[in-house]
């Protein structure tokens, strides 16, 4: 199956699966797709992800977080660059998610990482999503 947008994929069912109490959702895996979930979890919105060597392509899970009494650790996922609308930002004008409250996850020229190893680092780029 092509997918026009494999992020906003990710993050759907990230979102749908973290609606529905999931433990756990797969979706085709790729490096970026690998590298937005390390985000994620270093920012500790998920409880981990796992790369499985399936056939015919690898299958990226994720473990979803949940704390006591299911309550919803990741309250709300959203594209932000789209394919038909890419949205840059320099170190200066990178957002502040739910006033620093949410995480922005960015693509720069190090490497996918958070808004704020983005300012520490002085590097921007583009702003692939917010979680909150």
């Amino acid at each position: 199956m092509n997918l026009t947008d494999p992020i906003a994929d990710m993050l759907t069912r990230i979102r749908n699966a973290n609606a529905a109490n999931k433990a756990t959702v797969s979706m085709p895996s790729s490096k970026k797709l690998v590298e937005i979930a390390r985000v994620i979890y270093e920012e500790g919105y998920i409880e981990g992800y796992t790369v499985e060597d399936t056939t015919p392509a690898k299958t990226l899970t994720i473990t979803l977080k949940y704390g006591p009494k299911k309550q919803k650790v990741i309250t709300g996922i959203r594209r932000i660059s789209k394919p038909g609308l890419r949205k840059y930002a320099g170190v200066a004008d990178l957002p502040r998610v739910r006033g620093g409250l949410g995480t922005a996850i960015v693509s720069t020229s190090s490497g996918v990482m958070c808004d704020r190893d983005c300012r520490k680092k002085g590097v921007g780029g583009e702003i692939v999503a917010y979680v909150w």
